[in-house]
């Protein structure tokens, strides 16, 4: 009769903890696939909730492998919390407030598994001591840019450095390894050093050096001086980084509308308009768009959505939409632009129609997935950043990488028709487009070289998992 394998033979395995939002779950997802496929080991997702309907993070789940596992901790309540509280404070509460719950499962995790490591994303800091307590490495996973990365850990000095609001600073702020960058343009979280989310953010920092290590998802030719700046600090002031990225959302999400559409029009010829998930422009603005697009001549792909004044908490909770968003472009837009653009009310397959031969630009939000999806298409942006890091990342593509065009706000506080119709026409027809278009496809060969077989990103994960299959070899 077989025996079972003792604790000390079974597989290696690893528990990862993503905050709420599908935008840090499917990034995490594909690390999960490549630990499996890639070094072997089991993965547990521990799934925390506030309440908000979870039927898209089971479908993820239900469609990985069998290593792939997940357990759905009790939803928490946030009756107590105001109307306006901030999503960054949101998110880590949902996590907080489920701490006893995440106890108990690790403590089964430990007792009937081989748990060498537990992984969090950028808000799971607070699990740190939990990990700890069952004595399992805690590392993150840390699913925006290096640069977004060394403004955490450089938020400590800023505070002591700085009284005032970082907006309002006259000269711009010089991370290490890093583009300058305006305070204004530093994530929304430090915005407001009197609300609830810098306390929390400054919090958060202070605890990014209890990690064991910090993969990110990036790679090294995209941000070599930040990352060479944080893998340079002195042993016991930062953890290790390990630049594990591009990963994306990979698999087909089948034949679309649009996907036929696309294969009718001309190479590079579309200009793909998506602010991801939750991003949603004010009626006033969804308006210019509109008519910038229609001004521009340009073929477009539009994935519209109704207009919401305060809608930015939607890239991580469902916010029902107000109208079929058809209801608020301009009266005759569809008729005048039949032919040349298609407008798409929900969703469509970005990866697909990033992917494909007739898109030639992203009018984009700057989140950080996009970003990444577009380089590994080398596909040009419109930077449009609306809330949570996107300033930084819009400044990263602009400033320092150099492959996109950035919007301009006038003094309505709108990007103009006339504005947009410009942006869509250098980047498709014009010589700026053209010289962002050639230095995108050089980040595009970057990105593939990454994560080919003898690629950094590939080795920096190796380093990762031979340290959590061997780790008296960690000596953080």
């Amino acid at each position: 009769m077989a025996t079972q394998p003792s604790q000390e033979e079974s597989p290696y395995h690893v528990a990862m903890v993503p905050t709420p939002g599908m935008g840090h779950l499917i990034p995490m997802v594909e690390l999960a696939k490549r630990l499996v496929l890639q070094h072997n080991f089991l993965v547990t997702f521990i799934i925390s909730s506030d309440g908000s309907p979870m039927e898209p993070q089971r479908q993820v789940l239900r469609s990985l492998p069998n290593s792939i596992s997940a357990v759905f901790l009790p939803p928490v309540s946030f009756e107590d919390l105001p109307d306006d509280v901030k999503i960054e404070t949101r998110i880590t509460l949902s996590l907080t407030r489920s701490i006893s719950s995440l106890r108990e499962t690790l403590k089964v995790l430990t007792e009937s598994t081989r748990l060498v490591a537990l992984v969090v994303d950028l808000f799971g800091t607070e699990v740190f001591i939990v990990a700890k307590e069952f004595g399992i490495l805690p590392y993150m996973f840390f699913l925006s840019t290096a640069m977004v990365l060394s403004s955490v850990f450089y938020l400590p000095e800023l505070d002591q450095k700085y009284p005032c609001e970082y907006r309002d600073l006259p000269e711009p702020i010089q991370l290490p390894g890093c583009v300058p960058i305006h305070g204004h343009d530093l994530m929304d979280p430090v915005q407001d050093r009197k609300n609830e989310a810098y306390k929390w953010t400054f919090h958060l920092a202070k605890q990014y050096p209890l990690a064991a290590g910090i993969m990110v998802n990036s790679f090294m030719d995209l941000e070599a001086g930040a990352f060479n700046a944080l893998m340079e600090s002195k042993p016991g002031l930062r953890p290790p980084v390990y630049p594990v990225g591009p990963l994306i959302q990979t698999g087909s999400t089948g034949n679309h509308e649009c996907l036929k559409w696309l294969d009718d029009q001309p190479s590079g010829s579309v200009v793909f308009v998506c602010f991801g998930s939750g991003g949603t422009l004010s009626h006033e603005q969804l308006n210019e768009l509109a008519l910038g697009l229609e001004m521009s001549g340009q073929r477009f792909l539009w994935v519209a959505r109704s207009p919401h004044e305060k809608a930015a908490n939607a890239a991580y909770f469902s916010v029902k939409s107000m109208k079929d968003p058809f209801d608020f472009l301009p009266e005759g837009f569809l008729d005048r632009t039949k032919g040349v653009g298609l407008v798409l009310t929900s969703w469509a397959p970005q990866i697909q129609v990033l992917s494909h031969s007739s898109t030639g630009g992203f009018l984009s939000h700057c989140g950080w997935n996009s970003v990444l999806e577009s380089i590994v298409h080398g596909v040009p942006i419109i930077a449009w950043p609306l809330y949570a890091e996107q300033k930084m990342n819009a400044v990263l593509l602009t400033d320092g990488l150099k492959v996109s065009l950035r919007v301009k706000v006038n003094e309505n506080g709108l990007v103009g028709r006339e504005d947009i119709a410009k942006y869509a026409r250098e980047l498709i027809e014009g010589e700026e487009g053209k010289l962002l278009r050639n230095k995108m496809r050089v980040l595009k060969d970057g990105a593939a070289d990454a994560l080919s077989q003898h690629g950094s990103s590939i080795k920096s994960l190796a380093k990762v998992a031979e340290l959590w299959k061997n780790p008296e070899n960690n000596t953080d």
